[in-house]
């Protein structure tokens, strides 16, 4: 269930020159990560406490984390694993704490987070969902985008799954709250391998093989390490599962299956599961822009065109991670500029390069499209 919540005025607790009513925590897991602390520390200072799991830097994490006033453990997890990383770090929190707050090192609030969540903390919620920011373009504008909700109460929560790992509730006794005016900010280190990813899920799906959530990501997974057939395989495992009833996650497996059945050569293949895709969530941009980008590839313009027009018909992002950012970034009306120059309707050709340039006004590339274009048109 889900509350969408009023301002809460009454406080009794103190903290600088604002009076707050609750406890608020936060809680995170470490290694390496001393190019983030500042910035993550400025971001979280909004809290009473922070508390940190150093999981085995070799860098200056750990004295940058306390000489910022954190609470820091060092504790090395042998095998490693997210769920039990967290849950130490979770351990760590003051019992008498109201809120608890996990992030990242690599994530930041919007200031004045802190109010907004209190305000946000009726009694009888025990966790809130939030807007995330996945990633951002080079321009630094928000591309991927959804809700996350690892803000919640002290009782009654641990974390599951040996990645990709989720809080879960114990009892079964969660009230959700939505704030959409907190906003936590992800700026990926890239240079980091998750190389232990792939058997970390192996072995997730190996305890509990019923996960829909992560067969999926398994699936996912494979097709990253270019393991084609293993990916087509998990993903159509997915798909069979009883609990697999998720249309967004359902039309990203049935498109994985078409990527992975293009990088082997077998078109047709592809193509029939776009189709599945786009009949299993019609409502999103993703199946018809992937669909559209295969006929872009063979050069089927017309029925490139068809589709693509078909994905920008639908304005309505999806609010869960499944989006794609080339859905939404304007690579859509980039290949829409290209498909109509070579069926040669120049002056829509015109108009979608100037749109792909509102999306990507430096791209050297659209720029010389746009002048070619437009010697056609005069």
């Amino acid at each position: 269930m889900f509350l969408f919540v009023k301002e809460n005025i009454f406080y009794n607790r103190m903290k600088g020159d604002t009076m707050h009513k609750l406890k608020v925590c936060v809680y995170a897991i470490c290694k390496n990560e001393e190019k983030f602390v500042n910035r993550w520390m400025d971001s979280m200072s909004e809290a009473d406490k922070v508390f940190v799991l150093d999981t085995g830097s070799t860098d200056r994490s750990v004295l940058l984390l306390k000489k910022r006033g954190a609470i820091v453990k060092s504790e090395i997890i042998n095998p490693w694993r997210f769920d039990n990383a967290r849950n130490l770090s979770l351990d760590m929190v003051d019992e008498d704490c109201d809120i608890c707050v996990c992030t990242d090192l690599d994530e930041v609030f919007n200031q004045g987070w802190r109010d907004k969540v209190e305000q946000a903390w009726k009694e009888n919620i025990t966790r809130i969902k939030y807007p995330y920011i996945w990633n951002f373009d080079k321009e630094n504008r928000p591309q991927t985008f959804f809700y996350l909700d690892k803000i919640h109460s002290r009782k009654d929560y641990m974390w599951t799954h040996p990645v990709h790992e989720v809080l879960s509730n114990i009892h079964h006794n969660e009230r959700f709250g939505i704030v959409h005016t907190i906003v936590l900010n992800h700026h990926a280190d890239d240079t980091k391998s998750r190389s232990s990813y792939l058997p970390l899920l192996e072995l997730s799906v190996k305890e509990d093989p019923e996960d829909d959530r992560n067969m999926h990501y398994l699936g996912r997974e494979y097709m990253f390490h270019r393991r084609y057939q293993e990916a087509i395989d998990t993903l159509l495992k997915h798909l069979s599962l009883k609990s697999a009833k998720w249309k967004d996650e359902r039309c990203a497996s049935m498109r994985f299956i078409a990527r992975c059945y293009l990088f082997l050569n077998r078109k047709e293949e592809a193509k029939m599961w776009l189709k599945k895709a786009i009949k299993e969530a019609p409502y999103m941009r993703e199946g018809y822009t992937e669909l559209a980008k295969l006929y872009y590839y063979l050069k089927k313009y017309k029925l490139a065109i068809k589709y693509y027009q078909k994905a920008l018909a639908i304005c309505t992002k999806s609010q869960s991670y499944i989006n794609e950012a080339f859905c939404w970034d304007g690579t859509i009306e980039d290949d829409l500029s290209v498909c109509y120059y070579y069926v040669g309707d120049y002056k829509k050709s015109l108009q979608y390069v100037n749109k792909a340039l509102e999306y990507k006004p430096n791209e050297d590339r659209i720029q010389k499209n746009k002048m070619l274009i437009e010697t056609k048109v005069e």
